[in-house]
């Protein structure tokens, strides 16, 4: 079963302070197939860890070794991402009050009838009323 991966979920898995058993969960599924993810996820992460290392959370051979590890999981971008932020993406973003960074998860995951992973409490919610089946938490 393939999934779609946020950034929420990816962040609380590296940092082990923020590891959940559902977080490993959603991780050892993970291992176990492709994992999808909008274009801006991989800039999410990075930022995050980036915002790490300058609040000294973390150090640079941390985050090295941090996005090490990601590679090491079947994680596909999706390539559509673009296609659908001003159009679906947006409008699920007003309809659910979200950004639309966070939107782009939710369409992705109601576009390839995937489950979403994820810890955002407003991403969890719309995904909810989408029907969605939701991992993470």
């Amino acid at each position: 079963m393939s999934l779609v991966l946020d950034s929420s979920v990816t962040l609380a898995w590296l940092y082990d302070d923020e590891r959940s058993e559902a977080v490993e969960r959603v991780f050892a599924a993970l291992a176990e197939t492709v994992g999808w993810v909008p274009a801006i996820w991989r800039l999410e992460v990075a930022n995050a860890l980036q915002q790490g290392v300058r609040r000294r959370r973390i150090d640079r051979d941390f985050r090295t070794q941090a996005l090490e590890d990601l590679t090491n999981y079947e994680i596909t971008t999706d390539t559509d991402t673009d296609t659908f932020a001003w159009t679906e993406t947006l409008a699920l973003a007003d309809r659910f009050g979200l950004t639309p960074y966070d939107a782009c998860y939710l369409e992705l995951a109601q576009r390839l009838q995937l489950p979403l992973a994820t810890l955002d409490g407003d991403l969890r919610a719309a995904g909810l009323a989408l029907g969605l089946e939701l991992l993470g938490a």
